[in-house]
């Protein structure tokens, strides 16, 4: 196969929605249809029977919540698929923004009970101003919820999408019956006992013929009838362009749990999401058919495998061919590096592979030499933008617990801090840490993490601070700058990578700042250096 055969064939999307809508069920379901694992787990009630493939940290499995991206790959239909599995929980979102500037598309899944929630809001937005194409699936049609009709007005109006259905349900929660494709004229029927394993559909290129009546009954029959009318009337016929300017969003219907609808929406998918897509850099547009090997890091975790005490930086292919053993100019550090062992994922399995195409994602052994946003090319001098880095909005002391463990304990902030998860900063004044984060759980995550992962414990203390701001003095020499100084020097850090940090306790103090020192700019957002 040539070089744009394999383009083609390949399909990288994130799957994003607020927390409980089954994103993480619907990956499994993904994964049982590409042949990728026999068997799904289930993520119930935060008590998970089998773990879900994609939550492979512990903490994951305790609490049934994903708190890191994970990255899986599997075949479909000839069609190499790389799905980015987000966070659905607020305090992680940092992590999903930066994994949207690593997809060419992406599934919104949507609770059928709970319609569009603020998390989902907050994500669709992001894909709309970088125009990345949508398709969304609204999910646990077994489960009593809102009126079909009523969820994509809901759809249309929070979210901001124009939708045209592509599947429609046939009843709901204890009388749903099944699913009517529309994409492909298919009727798919319930059949409740079979929950795990893969079923096929009717073909009904006619839903007027009488033997629709047999099969779900005349009453049922007749309502769905009424509503492909409706269908057909209200919302625009599909148009693939449109889709793929990000102005027409695909809905599907179905129950993830069941294998309801899964196949529908992974058949359709494969047909319309795009292949991999060119990329903005600092100097031009790079397309992904480009023969030299373009990519960034979007990802840092460390210790995949906590026995080997490993930390990896995920790549994702943005033009050429990735290849083991060959050098690569890491832009940044302006030094060449060669990679023995790149990884391909498939959640916490990892194989080696000898090349990786635009789309793939490249997991690759760091010691410290990657930060989030870095971009390795063939020498080319670029960098690919759009990797943010929010101010925190929690903070805390961090103190020892163990002091025996004090080495364990600097080694594992150093880590943790690297993969993005937290910003940590140094006080001037008397050298204490202070740990600032997007969302408060992720303070008992870097709890967890270094107590298991690094055998190091810490406790925290609290900080009334609103926000970090990075000084900018306009002249590090002046004299106003230097009152700044002495006046703030209290609440002035340094960030990991030695910046001047000031820790604002409020609103008004920023304001009254930025007022009384007009040559310090203040930032709210720190862009990778």
């Amino acid at each position: 196969m040539d070089f744009l055969e394999e383009i083609e064939r390949r399909r990288t999307f994130g799957i994003i929605s607020h927390p409980d809508a089954g994103k993480t069920t619907l990956t499994e379901k993904l994964l049982l249809y590409g042949g990728a694992i026999q068997e799904a787990g289930a993520v119930k009630s935060n008590k998970i029977k089998k773990g879900a493939t994609s939550d492979f940290m512990e903490i994951e499995r305790q609490r049934g919540i994903s708190v890191a991206t994970s990255v899986l790959a599997f075949i479909y239909k000839d069609k190499k698929i790389n799905i980015l599995d987000t966070p659905g929980h607020k305090d992680f979102a940092e992590d999903t923004f930066r994994t949207l500037t690593a997809v060419d598309s992406v599934i919104v899944v949507i609770d059928v009970a709970k319609g569009v929630e603020t998390q989902t809001e907050k994500l669709v937005e992001v894909c709309r101003m970088r125009k990345i194409p949508i398709i969304v699936f609204i999910n646990k049609l077994d489960r009593e919820g809102k009126d079909a009709f009523d969820l994509l007005d809901e759809v249309e109006q929070k979210l901001g999408l124009k939708v045209v259905p592509l599947s429609f349900p046939i009843g709901m929660g204890y009388d749903f019956k099944g699913i009517y494709n529309l994409w492909d004229k298919k009727l798919n029927i319930f059949s409740g006992d079979i929950k795990q394993t893969v079923s096929e559909g009717i073909e009904f290129t006619d839903v007027n013929i009488p033997e629709l009546d047999e099969i779900i009954g005349e009453s049922l029959a007749n309502t769905l009838r009424e509503e492909i009318e409706l269908i057909e009337e209200v919302y625009p016929k599909f148009d693939l362009e449109l889709y793929l300017k990000s102005d027409l969003q695909p809905v599907f219907f179905g129950s993830a749990l069941n294998n309801f609808g899964v196949k529908e929406l992974l058949d359709c998918f494969i047909e319309i999401a795009p292949p991999p897509q060119p990329k903005m850099s600092n100097i031009r547009m790079v397309d992904s058919k480009e023969k030299k090997f373009t990519g960034f890091v979007f990802k840092i975790h460390a210790n995949m495998d906590p026995k080997h005490r490993d930390r990896l930086a995920f790549v994702k292919v943005v033009s050429g061919i990735f290849k083991r053993n060959f050098n690569y100019l890491h832009v940044k550090q302006g030094k060449k590096m060669k990679f023995s062992s790149p990884n391909a994922f498939f959640a916490e399995k990892k194989e080696i592979v000898d090349e990786s195409f635009p789309g793939d994602i490249v997991g690759l052994h760091d010691t410290g030499n990657f930060k989030i946003g870095d971009t390795l090319t063939e020498g080319e001098i670029l960098e690919f933008k759009g990797v943010p880095s929010f101010s925190p909005e929690h903070f805390r002391y961090v103190n020892n617990a163990d002091p025996m463990k004090s080495k364990q304990l600097a080694k594992g902030l150093d880590q943790l801090m690297d993969e993005g998860v937290a910003q940590l900063f140094t006080l001037d004044l008397n050298g204490r840490k202070v740990i600032g984060t997007v969302g408060a759980l992720q303070f008992e995550v870097i709890q967890y993490r270094l107590e298991h992962e690094y055998g190091a414990k810490c406790s925290y203390d609290n900080l009334n601070v609103h926000k970090a701001c990075w000084v900018e003095p306009e002249d590090a020499y002046n004299d106003e700058f230097k009152e700044f100084k002495r006046v703030k020097q209290r609440y002035l850090a340094k960030d990991k990578k030695g910046q001047l940090v000031f820790l604002a306790d409020s609103a008004f103090t920023v304001q009254m700042t930025q007022d009384k020192y007009p040559s310090v700019k203040l930032h709210f957002v720190s862009e990778f250096k």
